[in-house]
């Protein structure tokens, strides 16, 4: 099994369609799929050798080979694995005869072209199980109609249609040609998850198709594109969000050898150059006036300040139950408590890269992105070409986490490649990417709970302040005239508190005076989605707070926490299972304690729960020993994957609560590179253990579900062992 890499397609015929094939998609389209199936005329006529091909996310060959193409882009999650084994369950391919190919950017795909928010799998449950199906039964009718017998009286499996009766066979490549010239049939038969004998292929630890090449070195990630004859190049941004270019001299950067040329872009002045060494040499010898703007003066400090301030203002409401006012005056204590999170950087292992190459028939770009979609959007607005003459090949992503969502990187490659008419490779440093992200946003959050006699909670009040990525990025895409498409301001102005309030308004504990709203903070720091968006944000005040109430109560934290989600079975079900695996109550060694939280992912369908095990140094210094995690994310396709989802959201999720923030001083980002916004390294890694809820739901996500219960965690061990409550991260060192 191997990867099929693609960088060096040529993009019209790619991606042209005759009107007669525009009705055939719209037609798979309206037979209840999700996505328009591609059926290209060429089909009908099996003589020439070509595939069967009968939709947009398979090839059977002659000889056997099935090709998957996988429409969502890999970035360490296993896509490149669990979408084929979609596919290959319902087709009853044979799995070793599988192999995979990232499909190009096509309109036709629109928004499912995505990766981002969890979705893959929840998405394309249906969609490519009936891919299969469909492929599945064509290959019967084939088998069928060459034996003379009814299709009834015939099975799939394995790669192969067999007569029952008088146990005849036929290979789905023998098969192949004769399955070309038949219609393709409709609501044809999926198996049914709940009956545990129906699947042979979902539901196992299948060892992941891209794994070899990443191994070897093979694979291909988006610093590993070569184009023949193209240059490298390295864009200089202002230091201050906002600033713009005033004057330039690059004469001493051409005098750098391999330096070609100097250019103002849209974002600054570029370096192009024969060697990616050459355009960073000639940068450094830049020299460039900027004018600084209005964030000139900017710091943290000053940020912090306004969104406090906004913390006492009304906000919009998210969720209102009862009459907290009410029950706040009448409980016998009340608790106030305000939370502070900082800008997070993304830190993806592979900096922005993209290459480009604009002709003046077509345009080509080979990118590490999340949305190849907006990719091909971006390159077409910026060459004037239409959509059908850009291609836009998605790589390997070293590290996505939401970054690779913005188009940036992309735009100085397909810019750069339209001034100098040759491919170029725009590439980052780690300086650029810290210095210039799109960054999760700061957060204030203002809580107040109040407890009845019994010191059970009777009231609870959150209210969430801090910058929205939904309104930040709509309100510069209709500054720059390009507004989203299909898009209306008034489901913007929703969409805004939804995600801002992600998390927070859907809270699960049974507490019968209940109000969230949110308060939006433009400060002018550019912010994109980061691993699971406001859910980090609004988990860590969630859970931190409840273990304050908890503790006000004499309640024990596990305790409170599974009485109130006594109408919230799977929540219920993880927290329990979370603390039975890390035998909560239990006396552990000298030293250490214990903290629990608990968060449901609403968007995505998945609930975690996670149990901490933390020391505390004399010195201040934290250690996380082991962590405990229990998730239910409906019906899993891959067990192994879903593991290694939770164990890298609870890497990403300590990295942010022990050290990670991004701060600003006089307009400028303070972090360059992993000396001063350091990760997680191995030997701070903590044991994790990992626990899957057997459930025959529909699949949810699992790539972002696992960070938001890992900071409250850990903090409420924290407390656990120093009496300190820490309502601020990253959490550092403490004050001994």
């Amino acid at each position: 099994m191997n990867i099929e890499t693609q960088l060096r397609m040529k993009p019209p015929k790619a991606l042209a369609l005759t009107r007669r094939e525009f009705v055939e998609v719209g037609a798979a389209a309206g037979a209840g799929l999700v996505l328009g199936f591609y059926l290209p005329s060429r089909a009908a006529s099996p003589a020439s050798g070509t595939p069967f091909a009968p939709n947009a996310f398979l090839e059977i060959e002659r000889n056997g080979t099935i090709t998957i193409s996988v429409i969502r882009s890999e970035m360490g999650q296993g896509v490149l694995t669990t979408m084929p084994m979609l596919v290959a369950e319902e087709l009853e391919a044979d799995w070793t005869a599988i192999r995979i190919k990232q499909a190009l950017a096509n309109p036709l795909y629109g928004q499912e072209q995505s990766t981002n928010a969890s979705r893959s799998t929840r998405e394309s449950w249906s969609t490519l199980r009936n891919a299969g199906a469909t492929a599945r039964e064509m290959l019967i009718a084939a088998a069928a109609q060459a034996w003379g017998v009814e299709p009834a009286s015939c099975h799939a499996r394995n790669g192969v249609v067999v007569h029952a009766a008088t146990g005849r066979r036929l290979s789905y490549g023998a098969l192949s040609a004769a399955a070309a010239r038949l219609p393709v049939p409709r609501d044809v038969p999926l198996k049914d998850p709940k009956d545990p004998a129906a699947f042979r292929i979902l539901g196992r630890r299948i060892r992941r198709l891209d794994s070899p090449e990443k191994v070897d070195g093979s694979a291909g990630f988006g610093m590993d594109v070569r184009v023949p004859g193209m240059l490298y190049a390295t864009v200089t941004r202002c230091p201050i969000f906002g600033g713009k270019v005033t004057q330039f001299d690059g004469t001493k950067s051409k005098a750098v050898r391999g330096v070609r040329e100097v250019l103002q872009i849209e974002e600054g002045v570029a370096v192009v150059a024969d060697s990616t060494w050459s355009a960073m040499r000639g940068r450094d010898a830049l020299r460039v006036v900027w004018d600084e703007g209005a964030l000139a003066h900017l710091s943290s400090a000053d940020i912090a300040r306004t969104l406090a301030e906004l913390a006492q203002r009304s906000g919009v409401t998210g969720r209102h139950e009862g009459d907290v006012p009410a029950a706040l005056a009448g409980a016998v204590r009340t608790l106030e408590a305000d939370y502070e999170v900082p800008y997070q950087a993304h830190a993806c292992m592979e900096p922005m890269t993209c290459t480009a190459h604009v002709r003046p028939d077509g345009c080509e770009v080979w990118a590490p992105t999340q949305t190849p979609r907006s990719v091909q959007d971006i390159a077409a607005e910026i060459t004037g070409l239409p959509l059908e003459r850009v291609a836009v090949h998605t790589t390997l992503l070293g590290g996505g986490f939401g970054r690779k969502q913005m188009r940036d990187y992309v735009a100085d490659a397909v810019e750069l490649s339209k001034v100098t008419s040759l491919p170029v490779q725009v590439v980052w440093s780690r300086e650029d990417d810290l210095q210039h992200d799109h960054y999760r946003p700061a957060s204030h959050h203002k809580l107040r709970g109040g407890l009845d006699a019994s010191g059970w909670p009777v009231a609870w009040m959150h209210r969430v302040v801090g910058t929205s990525m939904v309104g930040q990025n709509w309100d510069a895409a209709v500054a720059a005239g390009r507004p989203w498409p299909g898009v209306d301001p008034a489901q913007v102005q929703q969409w805004i508190p939804e995600e801002t309030m992600d998390g927070a308004a859907n809270l699960q504990y049974a507490i019968p005076n209940l109000h969230v709203d949110y308060v939006r903070a433009e400060i002018g720091i550019p912010v994109g989605w980061w691993r699971s968006v406001y859910n980090s944000q609004n988990g860590f005040a969630n859970e931190s707070f409840l273990d304050e109430l908890a503790a006000a109560g004499g309640q024990d934290p596990y305790e409170l926490r599974r009485v109130l989600l006594a109408h919230s079975p799977r929540l219920k079900h993880v927290l329990e299972l979370a603390a039975a695996k890390a035998r909560w109550g239990t006396r552990l060694p000298e030293g250490r304690s214990r903290g629990i939280a608990c968060h449901p992912y609403k968007s995505c369908d998945t609930y975690v729960a996670q149990v901490a095990e933390v020391s505390v140094a004399s010195t201040g210094v934290v250690r996380v020993h082991r962590v405990v995690c229990a998730v239910d994310c409906g019906f899993v396709i891959n067990p192994g994957v879903v593991e290694a989802q939770m164990e890298s959201a609870i890497v990403y999720g300590l990295t942010a609560a022990l050290k990670g923030a991004i701060t600003i001083d006089a307009g400028r980002v303070q972090q360059h590179n992993f000396d001063d916004y350091p990760m997680l390294r191995l030997d701070e890694m903590p044991i994790v253990e990992v626990h899957i809820v057997p459930s025959t739901e529909p699949p949810g996500g699992a790539g972002e579900a696992g960070v938001p219960p890992i900071a409250p965690a850990v903090c409420n061990a924290i407390f656990v062992a120093t009496g300190n409550r820490i309502r601020k991260l990253p959490i550092g060192q403490l004050v001994s």
